[in-house]
């Protein structure tokens, strides 16, 4: 089935994009695995992953659109034989037997080229204590959370990577909640439990990323506590990964919950403005180009909550630059940023910015706003605001309730339901809501 659901994607990108386009970069991926929710596909090595998720994420993710696969995630992993030999590389020493390399494990995610700021400090520090003693420290287990391309993988990495090269006896495991699962479901089918429960009880320390992902797979679930279990009552030592803090997850079993909270969690936030300038400036020395700081300062400033994108925007502006042998200047990289806000625009936004800029649109007090006034211009102002959570954010019902003075989802239904209709007759209301959205596209250039 998965090899299926690749060729039909395929063949959706071949009326996208030129053959030697599809020869060069689609050709070589292999599909791993599909689960209805989620394509797992290996490909060579991490220049690929990079250029394609720069260069053809928005390609594919209309491919999917048109097979009506919409709602599946796509996820790159690295050549198992690839990681291997980079490794090999890196370092001096044979790892022993007991200590195998996972094919997921990327040697490119060290403590060194992590920048580090105040955004991140205290999530490095704990990482690197873990690496140094694993299991030796009080946090067992350590959570690493925050919001998507902040850095958790990095220092998951950075972990293993530590581990194998000053520990080679320690055996390590690494994997994601999507390969775990895999792991069961496949260990279920090929009735081999016994042997999936070794390959992760065995470990000397074991790194989970993304278990957020457990949410809703009972058994998987179940798995993992008793993995958990005995590797905690054994003094190894377990890392994990999440989007939030565990306490505040939901759909996962509370004894899990409780065994996450037991340990230490810590939070990384988004960048601020002067790591963002060295994120930058560090991508483009490994890349052995001298980006101008003018250029380094407008994607600074424009691209702010997302190192990933970050990362991203260089790839397409050295590609850009290169391809069409046009000069790195204000120019091109106001057109490569702008290409990227434009796909991310909405993420970026909160409901602050929205309440915000309906203040000045309208001129209404933001206290008014968020308020309990009935008067009717400030009502509709609210309605407004409301409205432009939902239809930019895509914010849920009770958050943009909650925002908004502890309102139950029903008032925000209402709210939505009554400006549609305003749309429609009152040109005041419509043309305050076109301006609102034409501002927020166009606020950062």
């Amino acid at each position: 089935m998965v090899k299926d659901t690749w060729g039909k994607i395929k063949e959706e990108l071949k009326g996208q994009l030129p053959a030697h386009t599809i020869s060069t970069w689609f050709e070589p991926v292999c599909p791993i695995a599909f689960d209805e929710k989620e394509l797992i596909l290996e490909v060579p090595n991490q220049f690929f992953y990079d250029w394609i998720e720069s260069h053809y994420r928005v390609n594919i993710d209309r491919a999917l659109e048109n097979l009506n696969l919409k709602e599946v995630n796509t996820k790159f992993i690295i050549s198992a034989e690839t990681q291997n030999i980079e490794q090999g590389e890196k370092q001096d020493h044979t790892p022993s037997k007991k200590s195998p390399l996972i094919p997921i494990l990327n040697s490119e995610h060290v403590f060194e080229n992590f920048i580090e700021g105040a955004n991140n400090q205290f999530a490095k520090t704990a990482a690197e204590a873990v690496a140094e003693n694993p299991g030796k420290q009080s946090f067992n287990p350590l959570i690493i959370y925050g919001g998507t391309g902040l850095g958790k993988t990095h220092l998951l990495h950075a972990i293993g990577n530590r581990v194998i090269e000053t520990q080679p006896e320690k055996r390590v495991v690494i994997a994601t909640s999507e390969k775990f699962t895999l792991d069961f479901v496949n260990g279920l089918r090929k009735n081999r439990t016994v042997e999936f429960a070794k390959q992760y009880r065995n470990a000397d320390l074991l790194l989970i990323d993304d278990i957020q992902f457990f949410k809703g797979k009972e058994q998987t679930q179940e798995q993992f506590f008793h993995t958990f279990n005995e590797l905690y009552q054994s003094g190894k030592q377990i890392v994990l990964t999440a989007d939030r803090y565990p306490g505040e997850m939901q759909g996962l079993q509370d004894r899990l919950l409780s065994r996450f909270q037991s340990g230490l969690s810590v939070d990384i936030q988004p960048p601020d403005f002067e790591v963002r300038v060295a994120i930058l400036m560090d991508k483009a020395e490994r890349n052995g180009v001298d980006l101008p700081y003018d250029v380094i300062e407008f994607i600074a400033t424009h691209m702010r909550t997302n190192i990933r994108d970050l990362e991203g925007t260089v790839i397409r502006l050295l590609a850009r630059s290169s391809l069409m042998n046009q000069d790195i200047d204000q120019s091109l990289v106001k057109d490569v940023v702008k290409e990227r806000v434009g796909e991310q625009a909405s993420r970026d936004l909160s409901m602050e910015d929205v309440v915000r800029k309906v203040v000045e649109i309208t001129g209404i007090d933001e206290n008014n706003i968020v308020g309990k006034s009935r008067k009717k211009e400030i009502v509709e102002a609210r309605q407004t605001a409301m409205f432009l959570c939902r239809s930019l954010l895509d914010a849920s019902l009770s958050s943009v309730g909650l925002f908004f003075g502890g309102r139950d989802h029903t008032t925000v239904m209402h709210a939505i339901k009554t400006i549609e209709q305003k749309k429609t007759k009152k040109a005041k209301v419509s043309q305050n809501i076109n301006q609102i959205t034409s501002d927020f596209n166009t606020d950062f250039f």
